[in-house]
Parts: structure tokens; C-alpha cells; sequence
């Protein structure tokens, strides 16, 4: 059987909505790149809805994959220089959170590619969930999903209000540690397990809301003159602060 070339093919047209927010969100689904990622997903028991590549692979044994042209792989990609295989998975939400290990909240992130790089530091620190509250940008946007390096697939993310979030800080049995710059507290000190991290957006930090709501505040001690940090570099200090043995 040859190639598929036409982009009007239905599974190449499903993967090419995937690239929108709208798509995704209609579809359920989100596209990962490149066989190291997808070797993640095995390892960690995903199974695709769909296998697209331009050669034979032989990843899960079920699942033949869609063989396309190059041409068209390079049409569908996101990337300047486009893998081999690429597939679509479902996406994954919790339902809630648990109150047990090191959760981060974190209130109005917009940029995926800080999410990304997040959700990497997260699973390499033994993070055990991530609450996205408010108006955060998708976690599975494909800018993500390559910042992740493939720690998506071990991420428990769970979605909610403002509100809500706060409404679980109150009753939360641990310490709740929301990041201020105008804190007095280290970031470094000891807190009560269960703990709760919350970090706000790249430009306004934390609510007013989330912030009073939380039982501790700290900061990141800086030099004189610089402004903040990333927040992507702020949390992997809070989050190795708090989870290191």
C-alpha cells in the first residue's frame, strides 16, 4: 500500500486541528512528536488513538501505525525538523485532589512553554499532582508537550476555578505556601506535610485571594535590582525546597 500523501485524508485532518486550542478541546486528544517521547508514553502504559509515521514502527503491538509521505509529515508537523512518528493520545484530567505528598498550584500560568518546563521539573521532583487554576494556558498545547519532554504522561493535572482552588486551600490539613515577593519567610524553611505550593502568573503573581488564603508565605531571596524570576525557575526551587529528602 503506498504512502499516504493528501492532507484531506480524515486522520491527517484530525491531527492537523490538534494544533488549535478548539481542536483539542472538541477531540479530547493532543499530538506528541518523536519517538523518545512516545517510548515515554509505552513505558508509562499510554496507548495512542492513532499512530501516524513515514516507515514501519513497531512501539505498541496492537497498533499499526498510518505510513504517510515525508512531505506530508513535514505538513503536519510542528516542528522545523519533523520526527519520523508522531501520535494522537487522550487527554487526562483528575477529578480532584488528594491530600497527601507535595501538590502545586499553580493560578493563571499563560505561557506552555513555562508549563512545560514545569511539568518536567515537577516529575523529576516527585511532585504528586498539579492544580491548574483559573485562566491557565493548555497543557497539551503542542508547545507543552515538547517543553515536558515526555512528562506529561506521568503528570496528574486536575482543573479549576479561582475559587475552588481557594476553597481547598482553607481545608487543606498540611501547610499552604503561597510565593510573594514581599514574603519575609525563606522559601528553604520546614513546612507540615501535606504541602500545598501555589505560584502565580508571569505577571501578576498570586490573587490577592489564593495568597491570604495560604497558611505560609516565602520568598526567593534576590539581589538588589532584579525584578523576578521565571516563574518556571521559581517553582523548581520551591518544589526541590520542599521534596528534597
Amino acid at each position: 500500500m503506498l504512502p499516504i500523501s493528501s492532507p484531506q485524508n480524515p486522520t491527517i485532518k484530525l491531527v492537523r486541528s490538534l494544533s488549535d486550542k478548539k481542536g483539542r478541546r472538541e477531540a479530547g486528544l493532543f499530538v506528541v512528536e518523536g519517538l523518545q517521547m512516545l517510548e515515554r508514553a509505552l513505558d508509562l502504559g499510554w496507548v495512542p488513538e492513532q499512530l501516524i509515521a513515514t516507515k514501519p514502527v513497531h512501539l505498541w503491538d496492537d497498533i499499526k501505525p498510518v505510513i504517510v509521505t515525508e512531505k506530508l509529515m513535514a505538513e503536519i508537523s510542528g516542528q522545523n525538523n519533523p520526527h519520523d512518528v508522531m501520535a494522537t493520545f487522550k487527554q487526562r484530567y483528575e477529578t480532584g485532589m488528594t491530600h497527601s505528598g507535595v501538590w502545586l498550584a499553580l493560578e493563571e500560568i499563560r505561557d506552555p512553554g513555562n508549563l512545560g518546563t514545569i511539568l518536567r521539573t515537577a516529575d523529576a521532583a516527585g511532585v504528586t499532582g498539579i492544580v491548574l487554576a483559573g485562566d491557565c494556558c493548555d497543557p497539551y498545547a503542542p508547545e507543552c508537550v515538547r517543553a515536558s519532554t515526555g512528562s506529561i504522561f506521568n503528570a496528574k493535572l486536575t482543573r479549576m476555578p479561582v475559587a475552588k482552588l481557594v476553597d481547598h486551600i482553607k481545608g487543606w490539613p498540611g501547610d499552604s505556601v503561597a510565593t510573594a515577593a514581599n514574603a519575609t519567610a525563606d522559601f528553604r524553611a520546614s513546612f507540615k506535610a501535606p504541602v500545598l505550593l501555589a505560584l502565580g502568573s508571569e505577571a501578576r503573581g498570586l490573587s490577592r485571594a489564593v495568597e491570604a488564603a495560604c497558611t505560609k508565605r516565602v520568598r526567593i531571596p534576590m539581589r538588589a535590582g532584579v525584578e523576578s524570576l521565571n516563574v518556571a525557575t521559581a517553582a523548581a526551587l520551591v518544589m526541590y525546597a520542599v521534596t528534597e529528602p
